[in-house]
């Protein structure tokens, strides 16, 4: 129905009925397996289907969809599931989300909406700030393979590991120039660039017992870090 030259003309006015585009109605069965069922809109009831865009909203009547629980923080920020990550299209994907479901958007929208904005907004966040840095984003990645890494592991790092990271350790706490504590920062430093390098092709071997064993000790230099920047905050 509506084909032809009365279709092109109510295209022309705006009129073509909710949920027809061209000569096709929607029709999520169609595309899903049979028994399947296609998530439906909160707001007007229709096919959510992923018609356009990340399916944030609703291709019918633009409402603001629920985040998608089943999605991962690489599929989320457009990534692939790998350590590699592009941080400078990572950087752009965030701004792009964000553009799009923030909360200051919302501000003239309805409180269901207002809620999965920021319930978005703290997803994109979350993913972001996992997949910028390389020991987040390892232990997410060793996490999605069923692997998690529990505290207090110092049983399982060998003898002379811990034995550097205790001399680091003292030296810090001893540090009183910029210049002892710019020489620890500098080993620390070198140290995490290695272990990621190392990681990373750990990773890319499928490796997960020693992406494991490299991400442990990336945390105990990770924890060294931190302990630099407080001694460098001024009392």
């Amino acid at each position: 129905m509506w084909g032809g030259r009365t279709g092109a003309w109510l295209r022309g006015w705006g009129l073509w009925p909710t949920g027809i585009l061209g000569r096709r109605s929607i029709n999520c069965n169609a595309a899903s397996p049979a028994g399947s069922s296609c998530p439906q809109c909160w707001n007007c009831g229709g096919p959510r289907g992923s018609i356009r865009g990340d399916g944030f909203f609703c291709p019918q009547c633009r409402a603001l969809q629920p985040p998608d629980p089943t999605r991962d923080h690489f599929s989320l920020m457009d990534c692939n599931r790998s350590f590699r990550v592009d941080t400078v299209k990572l950087q752009h994907r965030y701004q792009q989300l964000q553009r799009l479901v923030h909360p200051d958007f919302f501000s003239r929208r309805s409180q269901t909406e207002k809620d999965f904005s920021e319930k978005h907004s703290t997803l994109v966040n979350d993913a972001y700030k996992t997949l910028l840095a390389p020991l987040s984003r390892g232990l997410y990645l060793l996490k999605l393979h069923g692997i998690e890494i529990p505290e207090g592991t110092d049983s399982e790092m060998d003898r002379e590991f811990l034995i550097e990271i205790m001399d680091i350790n003292e030296k810090l706490a001893e540090a009183q120039s910029e210049a002892a504590m710019k020489e620890i920062e500098s080993v620390v430093r070198a140290k995490q660039e290695e272990l990621t390098d190392n990681v990373r092709r750990a990773f890319e071997q499928d490796d997960f017992e020693k992406a494991k064993e490299i991400l442990t000790k990336m945390r105990y230099f990770s924890n060294v870090e931190e302990k630099i920047k407080l001694k460098k905050i001024p009392l």
